[in-house]
């Protein structure tokens, strides 16, 4: 059986993206799968049945190189691409692909704002690159899988999230692309429905400062539960609100309806929800449009570089309202 190794290291909604190339590989191939990633991101790949073996790294690709040579890949899919990705590729010594990120658009883009990228989403990219192999995308859209320790039962929840409820993602690595504390303490005073805030260890302190002087159906979440448990209560969740940030593709894995607020980056990066082609529709993306400063960076900052953060302050709280309306209406 041929024997493929797929590269990305970091970090959960690039991991993710990857979901569907993992997918057809399997399916399409008939190959063995294995997936090299960072040890902190195993979990979010740990449930998936189309990967036969993942090997992790702390911080350097010497730490399982002997152990990947011994495995006598047929073939290195990297899609991270990156210094680390090419030292696998090149001490395996095996064909390999890879992918374009269009850096040079995004650079011009965020230096000049002039905009030359592909109206095409991370994923198809990713596909585009894979045409040589016989590999196509299915429309499947992506995939993740939650093990079934992970799973989060209603009786772990307080009692009025047993029904429906919304979820609101208040995390995300770069503050620039996190939508302001007050401004989510808003939305949970008009949404008239129980929520639950979503993000990790720290979040919590944030989530708290939201939480308080709200009704009492706002739950904090954040710091709770791991990655895979967040997973299965998105899940059980109507509606997600989400920053650009990793929990948002997990939720569009789990096809749930999403409201994706981006600030300093910008859908066109091509990393916007990603669904099977018979749902196209299910998100809405909000942003600040014309505003002369954004995007000012492909990943982000911890604070806004003009002082004022305009691309998350001018999305109005009831815009976000409007659109959680739209999407209940549309696809209840």
């Amino acid at each position: 059986m041929e024997k493929i190794l797929i590269i990305r290291f970091s970090s959960i909604g690039d991991i993710v993206l990857t979901s569907p190339v993992i997918r057809t590989v399997k399916q399409q191939r008939n190959a063995e799968v294995h997936y090299l990633t960072k040890r902190s991101f195993e979990p979010v790949l740990s449930g998936n049945p189309y990967i036969d073996k993942i090997h992790t790294i702390e911080k350097n690709v010497s730490e399982v190189m002997d152990a990947l040579k011994a495995i006598n890949f047929d073939l290195v899919i990297d899609l991270h691409k990156n210094l680390r990705s090419s030292q696998a590729r090149i001490l395996l010594k095996k064909p390999s692909v890879t992918f374009s990120k269009v850096n040079f658009q995004k650079w011009l883009y965020v230096t000049a704002k002039i905009d030359r990228l592909p109206r095409k989403h991370l994923v198809d990219r990713y596909f585009d690159a894979l045409k040589p192999l016989g590999i196509v995308n299915d429309g499947k859209g992506l995939d993740y899988f939650i093990p079934e320790e992970d799973e989060v039962s209603y009786d772990d929840l307080p009692d009025f999230l047993q029904e429906a409820f919304v979820g609101i993602v208040v995390g995300g690595k770069h503050n620039t692309k996190v939508y302001p504390a007050e401004k989510v303490a808003n939305l949970c005073k008009e949404i008239k429905v129980p929520v639950i805030l979503l993000g990790g260890p720290e979040d919590k302190e944030k989530a708290e400062q939201i939480r308080k002087g709200l009704s009492d159906i706002v739950f904090n979440g954040c710091g709770e539960f791991n990655i895979n448990q967040s997973a299965s209560i998105i899940r059980k969740a109507g509606i997600i609100i989400s920053n650009d940030t990793g929990l948002m593709h997990i939720a569009a894995a789990l096809k749930k309806k999403i409201v994706a607020l981006w600030g300093n980056t910008v859908p066109e990066f091509g990393m916007f929800p990603y669904y099977p082609d018979d749902m196209q529709g299910y998100s809405v993306n909000l942003e600040v449009e014309g505003l002369p400063c954004r995007p000012c960076s492909k990943l982000g900052y911890e604070k806004c570089p003009k002082g004022h953060f305009n691309c998350m302050y001018e999305i109005d709280e009831q815009e976000v309202l409007s659109a959680v309306k739209t999407l209940q209406k549309d696809y209840s």
